[in-house]
């Protein structure tokens, strides 16, 4: 089963296509670890009468540490000449948080982080599952402590150890039906929703312990079990809700095909899982499963490929068992067959050598970030759209690659761009001085929020008030919308009727917003469809405005520059031209607030900014010494900043305030 959860993982990380949910393997391996660990656990307090916590550490620092800690450093080291410079600091974090075994806490906060949803994979972010093992392990063991005192005391019988198991097991899945339905992006990382994966094969070696199933029914049960999984492996995929219910088929296919236990049948499940190839692979799975993800990555970057073709994933497959192997012969064997850890002392100093090794190759790395991101902003080099169309100094660009990402508005932290999830908008942030004689309202999504830099500066020049209402990736149209994780986005809807609510009460003297023209309602038709239902939104919802405020501004979205445009930039900093997006790409999507506007007549103003982006038939994505996006849909604050002359201009041309 060793071999069939790290194979199902491998397939689905070298082609998705081939096994869209071959991440199930994951989930067998969480089945199988809590089997073999729970059956450990309840022999030694079986046979011992208690359990020695030391004793279990002690086995979990020979076993997985070794094989860890040199792939992590191996890892660090060949990321710090392979990965461009802007993936450096997330990859030193990662480094430190899998050493660490918090990364998939690390990642649980990162995938609800609208900012950083788009952060490429790291070469280490599989580590997730191994924290989730090991933070597991911190309590589990406790419990069996606990039976065996009161055991000793009170003559517990195992019927008490499987209420206390089963109550984690029960409360783990509550945890993860509800958190995968409202937070499906963290929920898929913490270890509340998948301990009951865990529990079950817990569950299943106790019973197990106290006796086997009829033969009769094991070949059966143990071919069920891997249909099962099989099935979930080919008929689940990154759409899937994961884990929630979902993960119950495989997690009970795995639970079946080891409650089968080994066979005499001749057709039996275990004949196929018990062959010289199969235990074979399942001997190598950790370190296979250790050292494949960091290939593949490193694979796709030197290829410069968003996926492996046949002949780059055979040779990755190849070289990740190779390593797996000589891994498995020259560290993880010499360290268990000569019993290198034997004690506490030396499983705490094995572990904090691991964790400190690995952070000072992590901070090697980080160092290089650091060197990359040290240019200064400097009004007279630094010029954006004033000097569209001519080549900019490539050693001045501003910011740097590795600082692109984090050029954001103020806003966010200041708490002001509302999560996907508020459906209030309480009370706004407000900037600009108290005595304003003009008030300013910015509603939308984060593509109205990166213009709050432009208006901060006219706002300064011109004594007006800021008053924020944004939120992620919510357009300020009445159109239901689809949301991130595909369905209705709901909370989008109730979040632009109180803003609309908001500014009735406010009465703004204008009212901004812009919208990413990747939104899109929840039915989908054709894009003609879909552009006027958008635009049918934006107008009634705008005329509902246009009854509370002054002048309404609709601006043309930014364009949208390439997938991975700021690790262009880094990887071509000598030629940041290469980057550039042809003008027909960057627009690809028309924008229903053009439509919208044009409906309204007069009482919206519609403003188009493109010009002050591409020239020549190419949007650049450097601009003036200036980083123009930082990432595919956003631009830097700082570019928005620049542009707050030409915007100025532009609203004055249209808007009489």
């Amino acid at each position: 089963m060793r071999a069939v959860a790290v194979l199902l993982v491998l397939v689905y990380h070298l082609n998705p296509a081939l096994l869209p949910g071959g991440y199930v393997g994951v989930d067998v391996f969480f089945v199988i670890s809590g089997f073999l660990i729970t059956s450990l656990l309840y022999r030694e307090a079986g046979e011992h009468g208690r359990v020695s916590i030391s004793g279990f550490y002690v086995r979990r620092v020979r076993r997985l540490l070794p094989a860890a800690t040199t792939v992590l450093l191996t890892t660090g080291v060949v990321a710090f000449f392979v990965l461009p410079v802007t993936r450096l600091a997330d990859t030193a974090w990662q480094l430190v948080a899998s050493a660490a075994y918090v990364e998939n806490l690390y990642l649980a906060r990162q995938a609800v982080d609208y900012l950083a949803s788009d952060t490429p994979p790291g070469p280490v972010q599989h580590f997730w599952s191994l924290s989730v093992e090991e933070q597991f392990y911190l309590v589990w063991p406790l419990l069996f402590v606990a039976w065996s005192l009161a055991r000793r005391r009170w003559r517990a019988e195992t019927r008490t150890l499987v209420v206390i198991l089963g109550s984690v097991l029960v409360l783990s899945l509550a945890c993860s039906v509800l958190l995968t339905q409202r937070e499906p992006a963290s929920a898929y990382f913490l270890p509340l929703t998948r301990a009951w994966e865990l529990a079950v094969g817990g569950l299943l070696a106790v019973g197990l312990a106290h006796g086997s199933l009829p033969e009769r029914w094991r070949p059966l049960l143990g071919w069920s079990g891997l249909a099962a999984v099989a099935v979930s492996a080919l008929a689940y995929d990154d759409g899937t809700p994961f884990p929630g219910w979902a993960a119950a088929l495989p997690v009970l296919g795995s639970a079946a095909v080891i409650a089968a236990e080994q066979s005499d049948g001749r057709l039996a499940a275990s004949r196929l899982l018990g062959t010289a190839p199969a235990r074979w692979i399942g001997d190598l799975s950790y370190s296979l499963y250790l050292w494949h993800w960091p290939l593949i990555v490193f694979a796709l970057v030197l290829t410069g490929r968003d996926r492996l073709g046949l002949l780059e994933a055979v040779a990755v497959a190849a070289l990740s068992v190779l390593l797996a192997w000589g891994t498995r012969v020259w560290v993880e064997d010499p360290v268990r067959d000569r019993n290198l850890v034997r004690g506490g002392r030396s499983a705490l100093t094995v572990a904090t050598a691991g964790v400190v090794t690995v952070a000072a190759v992590g901070g090697a790395v980080y160092l290089q970030v650091d060197r990359e991101g040290s240019v200064s902003f400097d009004p007279a080099v630094h010029t954006g759209p004033a000097a569209l169309g001519q080549a900019p100094d490539t050693e001045l660009i501003y910011p740097s690659p590795v600082n692109a990402e984090d050029d954001v508005p103020t806003l966010y932290d200041d708490d002001c761009q509302a999560s996907r999830t508020e459906t209030d908008p309480g009370d706004p942030c407000v900037y600009g001085p108290e005595g304003a004689d003009t008030d300013v309202a910015v509603v939308g999504d984060s593509h109205s929020a990166q213009w709050v830099p432009a208006l901060e500066k006219m706002a300064a020049e011109r004594g007006w008030r800021i008053f924020v209402y944004t939120k992620s990736s919510c357009a300020f149209t009445d159109t239901v919308v689809k949301g991130p994780e595909g369905g209705p986005y709901t909370a989008c809807g109730e979040w632009n009727h109180a803003v609309v609510d908001e500014l009735d009460e406010l009465r703004p003297e204008l009212v901004f917003t812009s919208s990413s023209t990747a939104s899109g309602p929840v039915e989908e038709s054709s894009p003609e469809q879909e552009r006027a239902e958008m635009a049918e939104g934006m107008s009634r919802l705008w005329e509902d405005v246009a009854q509370v405020s002054g002048e309404i501004v609709a601006l043309r979205d930014t364009p949208r520059a390439r997938k991975d445009v700021v690790e262009c930039v880094a990887t071509h900093i000598d030629d940041p031209s290469r980057c550039e997006r042809p003008v027909e790409d960057a627009f690809d999507d028309a924008d229903p607030q053009e439509d919208a506007a044009r409906s309204l007549d007069e009482r919206v103003h519609w403003i188009d900014l493109s010009d002050r982006f591409c020239v020549d038939g190419g949007c650049p994505a450097v601009i003036g010494n200036v980083m123009v996006y930082r990432d595919a849909g956003h631009i830097t604050s700082t570019y928005a900043e620049l542009l707050a002359d030409d915007l100025s201009a532009r609203i004055d041309r249209s808007v009489r305030l």
